[in-house]
């Protein structure tokens, strides 16, 4: 039986920032018994994630690690700024326009992008033309005052 391709969904933010959106996508992820795979071209925002994952609500923190440390391949959540996939992770998180690169053997892409800033627009725009041509299953969800609503 052939693999699954790997579903690609783009998250419009507009309500909410990055910080509050990632760590909730993140739990759900390993919730399912999955490993995340973050991906930023930004090693500021890489920085910034390692501190705020532990950080970001006073009764929980998700464990991670980042891609230059010992343990990288057990991690549950893995940020890096390379195309590899260290951990095994089944679903990779792309931020910053990071490239999605080969998306086999991994369950779910998540590109997410901040819809207040046209630059980010024109990139996830750019991502989604360039992914669906490579004909893997797209979806595009936005965020709405009452949450998450898929619009494609």
């Amino acid at each position: 039986m052939a693999e699954a391709p790997c579903e690609v969904w783009f998250y419009h933010m507009e309500r909410s920032s990055l910080d509050q959106v990632l760590p909730d996508l993140l739990e759900r992820t390993l919730a399912r018994n999955w490993k995340a795979l973050v991906r930023s071209r930004l090693p500021e925002r890489l920085e910034h994630l390692d501190t705020h994952l532990w950080t970001y609500r006073d009764d929980s923190f998700l464990a991670h690690g980042l891609v230059d440390e010992p343990h990288a391949a057990h991690q549950p959540v893995l940020l890096t700024h390379g195309m590899d996939n260290p951990n095994g992770a089944d679903v990779v998180f792309l931020l910053d326009g990071a490239e999605a690169g080969p998306l086999d053997g991994f369950t779910r892409c998540i590109v997410l992008f901040d819809g207040r800033d046209e630059a980010a627009l024109a990139t996830a725009r750019a991502q989604w033309r360039a992914i669906k041509a490579t004909g893997l299953p797209v979806s595009y969800w936005k965020q709405m005052a009452r949450g998450w609503e898929k619009q494609a």
